[in-house]
């Protein structure tokens, strides 16, 4: 009972300075403001120019796959001396690659959904009036802009952006001479990293915090919503999972500047032998996949979230299996911790710990697949409402099905060996981890967009983009899994390179035209998205007659959420449709003793007053009978 007086002390403190927030400036209000609900809006529209310029930078790439022997003087015109003659150099089209994939993995995938959503969502769906600390919640929105404008300002030096792929691996980011993108461009992705880091940190121990300390009365762990589960357990991979990047940073730093050899041996550069002797660039994969790994669930477990909060809401059906989804989860984030090698499976390794890895593995394959299980079981027999939020949220389903099957193979050692590093790892990972997690991210956009924004988004270019997007990006990826089976090395700049790899020229032209309609259908979500701040259609409090806390609060922008006393909960978010209730949908908030027709004695479970009221009205309304 102390941790709730102290808890209920905080909101009525919180609430006194939440009036106090009458004479904003400009810059308090919409730059530096520590509200977390327009610290989600920065998030969310920082991660969106974002995800369009690193869009940008796959369709100049797919150009040059699809076209390798012709020029388009306008690229000249667009980048300079980069693409002279109208062809992009070689050494330029690795930075494309490099950059585009550490802008989606995390700038987008990472900073762009964990910090919308997260921020968003986590205060109105637990019952609090913030983050447990908004200035630092403040702070890591702010490093993680400064970390985007100093990973883009590497377009703008003599040398170029990194070039070493979105995974850096030394030698050609430890030696700054090896390449152009090994000079400058290099040093900006590390510290931009760093930054990035940082704000990941901060960011995460408020989301860790926040749910621990400061749920209001009623919400214990097994009455919260799925997505605030996903965001907490995110929340503690990268808290345990990010450190490790910055320490093999560290170490990639001191081996460019300070003539340390932790990653480099044995190198010589042209005709000149380097000094450094006795290090192993293995070391930073280690260091980097034990990130890496969790990052790949970093990626998608808050899309997880957002997708079984939606798919139930829209098929007005409890989720299936709530406990299960919950102990999945917590299975997903242990075993995260200990796959990483899977990544390195031809690195040399034993093969007794190559074993090792993929068993585990294979394992985390179990508690992805009960998630999926749940969503179809939720979705079946539901009454389904088709709304984009829940066409891309099936979206995701259909994406983590497909790709993860895929996963299935490359867990395997000895299949691995043949399929590393060619384009089934690239459709793989672009399946399961990229369209799956931009699909929850936009599911997610679709369906919290009147609690951001107090307006909807209009459905038909809401369809027009779901059909086009979701078509367009099985047409880019799917087809890649066969020229990985044909043994097609990835980031190779043209395929006129080997003969075995020309008949696969028509196939990225079908790529590259897909990947440009798929481009061209986020105009349409652009255009909905900013329009729709504007003009949209004025929302009601609860559009989708939800159950979580977020859809009590007033949609008008009160920094404390509820003008007066927080919400009290009584039961879990997924009262839908159930037997014996006059509505198919009974918000958390509302109490049994409003319910009594629909209540069933598990809801009662550990709450000694409900139970009580519950007896006394089956006292009256069935009576017993007597035995004869």
């Amino acid at each position: 009972m102390s941790t709730i007086s102290v808890h209920d002390t905080h909101h009525d403190n919180h609430d006194d300075h939440a009036h106090g927030h009458h004479h904003e400036t400009f810059l308090s209000k919409y730059v530096f403001s520590m509200d977390h609900k327009m610290i989600a809006k920065q998030f969310l529209i920082t991660g969106i120019i974002m995800a369009v310029i690193a869009m940008g930078l796959s369709i100049l790439f797919r150009i040059q796959l699809a076209w390798p022997d012709k020029t388009f003087p306008i690229l000249e015109s667009f980048l300079g001396h980069w693409a002279e003659g109208g062809r992009i150099k070689p050494d330029f089209y690795l930075s494309l690659v490099t950059i585009h994939g550490t802008i989606m993995v995390f700038f987008v995938l990472t900073a762009g959904l964990s910090g919308t959503f997260s921020n968003l969502l986590i205060p109105l769906q637990v019952g609090a009036r913030d983050m447990a600390s908004p200035f630092l919640n403040m702070l890591s929105y702010w490093f993680f802009f400064m970390a985007c404008v100093i990973m883009m300002s590497s377009f703008f030096i003599q040398t170029g952006p990194a070039s070493a792929g979105w995974t850096v691996y030394p030698p050609l980011s430890a030696v700054p001479k090896a390449i152009p993108g090994s000079e400058l461009g290099m040093t900006l992705w590390l510290i931009s990293m760093v930054l990035f880091v940082a704000s990941s940190l901060m960011g995460g121990i408020n989301y860790v915090t926040t749910i621990l300390n400061m749920r209001t009365k009623g919400m214990d762990l097994w009455k919260m919503p799925l997505t605030i589960w996903a965001f907490f357990l995110t929340a503690i991979l990268g808290i345990l999972s990010f450190p490790v990047l910055v320490a093999g940073v560290v170490l990639l730093v001191f081996d460019r500047s300070f003539g340390t050899s932790f990653y480099l041996s044995d190198i010589v550069l042209g005709t000149q032998i380097l000094p450094n002797q006795g290090g192993s660039p293995i070391l930073w994969q280690h260091l980097f996949w034990f990130l890496g790994h969790p990052e790949v669930y970093i990626v998608i477990m808050p899309a997880m979230g957002i997708s079984s909060e939606i798919i139930s809401v829209n098929s007005r059906k409890p989720i299936f299996g709530y406990h299960a989804m919950v102990y999945s989860l917590i299975g997903i984030t242990i075993l995260s911790f200990i796959v990483w090698g899977h990544h390195m499976f031809v690195t040399g390794m034993n093969p007794w710990l190559g074993g090792v890895f993929m068993i585990t593995t294979l394992i985390i394959a179990v508690p992805s697949a009960v998630k999926t299980f749940n969503w179809l079981a939720t979705l079946w027999r539901g009454n389904i409402r088709f709304t984009p939020a829940m066409l891309f949220a099936i979206g995701l389903v259909s994406f983590f099905i497909s790709g993860g099957l895929t996963g299935i193979w490359l867990g395997n050692a000895a299949l691995d060996i043949n399929l590393h590093d060619t384009y089934f790892v690239v459709a793989h990972f672009h399946l399961v981890m990229g369209s799956a997690a931009i699909f929850g991210m936009l599911a997610g956009v679709y369906h919290w967009f009147p609690r951001m924004f107090g307006r909807l988004m209009d459905k038909k270019l809401g369809y027009l983009h779901f059909w086009v997007t979701f078509i367009c990006a099985y047409l880019v990826f799917f087809p890649l899994h066969f020229l990985g089976l044909d043994g097609v090395p990835r980031r190779y700049y043209a395929f006129t390179e080997f003969e075995f790899m020309q008949k696969w020229l028509t196939v990225n032209v079908l790529v590259t035209w897909a990947a440009i309609i798929a481009a061209l259908a986020q105009v349409a979500f652009l255009f909905n998205f900013f329009y729709s701040i504007f003009r949209g259609k004025v929302s009601t409090q609860n559009p989708w007659e939800a159950n979580t806390l977020e859809w009590t609060a007033p949609v008008e922008r009160i920094h404390g959420n509820w003008p007066g006393e927080i919400p009290t909960v009584y039961r879990w978010p997924y009262d839908y449709s159930k037997p014996g209730s006059d509505v198919d949908f009974i918000q958390q908030t509302t109490p049994f003793s409003e319910t009594m027709s629909s209540n069933m004695p598990h809801d009662f479970e550990g709450n000694e007053e409900a139970e009580e009221i519950q007896k006394q009205w089956d006292a009256v309304n069935k009576p017993s009978q007597t035995a004869e």
